[in-house]
């Protein structure tokens, strides 16, 4: 893998950093309903699964999971139910990691914030589908692939990083009005319906 390579994978990765997604959704919820510093957890767990991912990339057992039409499909729709779960939950007002209505989930812990980061990108076919189909068009298999992948993988998790990191800080200075009482259910219908869309996106996706 050359310099070029390299580059062209940055911008790939910045690009699909960008676009609105479940990841984004997510991050966005957490700076809206918690503040920004609540949402680095939910980023760094994002950031562990995409770590996952590269070490699956890398040992070739996701061009399996992609090859297997019942692994891929059992990906897919464990994804759809955690992001319906998430939408539903916030629209009724239920306690979820989103909604904004429930006092008592302002202090949910740095770890189960965490958690749902995690689980929420392992359970995304999207980035499944990222990992197998995009990342080997940059890897030089005559080269030392191992390297190659720790570059791109770092390539990939740090811009990632400040993206998410400006989504929270941005959702994060609307915290104080969408917590408010008056505006928390409005706040949780518009989380939920968003959330709802993005697993009707995921359920989707064909392989």
């Amino acid at each position: 893998m050359d310099f070029h390579s390299f580059f062209l994978f940055v911008l790939t990765e910045f690009a699909l950093s960008l676009s609105p997604g479940p990841a984004v959704m997510l991050v966005v919820a957490y700076g809206i309903t918690r503040g920004w510093k609540k949402s680095l957890f939910a980023i760094l767990g994002i950031l562990a699964a995409n770590a996952i991912y590269f070490a699956i990339s890398a040992t070739g057992l996701g061009a399996l999971i992609v090859a297997s039409h019942t692994l891929f499909t059992v990906v897919k729709w464990l994804g759809v139910a955690y992001l319906a779960y998430l939408g539903l939950s916030a629209i009724f007002g239920r306690p979820s990691p989103i909604t904004a209505s429930q006092l008592n989930n302002k202090n949910a812990s740095g770890w189960k914030i965490w958690l749902s980061g995690l689980t929420l990108q392992l359970a995304n076919p999207k980035a499944l589908i990222f990992f197998i189909a995009i990342l080997p068009q940059f890897v030089n298999p005559a080269g030392n692939v191992s390297l190659q992948m720790v570059w791109l993988a770092a390539g990939s998790i740090i811009p990632e990083f400040f993206i998410l990191l400006g989504y929270a800080v941005l959702a994060g200075k609307m915290q104080t009005v969408a917590t408010r009482p008056s505006f928390a259910r409005i706040t949780d219908r518009v989380a939920g319906s968003l959330m709802l869309g993005v697993a009707m996106i995921v359920a989707a996706i064909q392989k």
